[in-house]
């Protein structure tokens, strides 16, 4: 894990935010990120747009995950601080909303995880240096009730071979790592693994 200063992490999130615009991953007001703090968390406020953040958009909160100051933090922030209780190494969180991603999990309604395997990417993840190797990506329901999702999804994130990562259904993707740096490479690796399987399967359903 890596703390960093507020004035940091605000600077570096939004950078992350127009990173993830431009790759179609951050539509509308969509998404939303966290990075720990040395004394609580940074997080994107609700309402805003993530490619064009400005240092208003980007909220501190104490150790609590209560706002210090003024504005509103993303209603899914419960889902972040979430993360952060379970995994004591993960220094920030990334949730994006790709076309891809969230296709697959409305496509696939009868699967509550995906399955990764063979993949030179698998290498990108913590703890993997082969890409003979299955890891494991956990889909969840959707719900307005942040503390359902946290529920639901905290086992599969304790089973052997899940990644640093899990796919709301009908909503999005969401990443974490030891810093925004390697959050980011996570939720790349994923989106790339996910529209990978996609492009596979059409083209083994085209030639059938």
């Amino acid at each position: 894990m890596t703390s960093i200063s507020f004035d940091d992490a605000r600077q570096r999130i939004i950078a992350v935010g127009r990173r993830l615009d431009a790759r179609g991953w951050a539509p509308a007001t969509a998404g939303n990120y966290s990075a720990r703090l040395e004394d609580g968390f940074a997080v994107t406020a609700s309402g805003w747009h993530k490619g064009r953040l400005s240092e208003d958009g980007v909220l501190k909160l104490d150790a609590a995950g209560k706002v210090i100051g003024a504005g509103k933090s993303s209603a899914e922030t419960h889902l972040h601080l979430s993360v952060y209780r379970l995994f004591p190494e993960a220094g920030a969180v990334l949730h994006g909303h790709s076309p891809q991603a969230v296709a697959m999990s409305r496509a696939f309604r009868d699967l509550d995880a995906w399955r990764f395997a063979g993949h030179e990417m698998i290498k990108v993840f913590p703890g993997h240096d082969t890409h003979e190797a299955e890891i494991v990506l956990p889909i969840v329901d959707n719900s307005q009730d942040m503390a359902v999702i946290e529920a639901a999804i905290a086992p599969a994130l304790a089973r052997p071979g899940a990644i640093p990562a899990y796919l709301i259904r009908d909503h999005g993707l969401y990443a974490w790592g030891r810093d925004l740096d390697e959050a980011e490479r996570v939720l790349e690796a994923v989106e790339w693994l996910i529209a990978a399987e996609l492009a596979e399967r059409s083209f083994r359903e085209s030639r059938s």
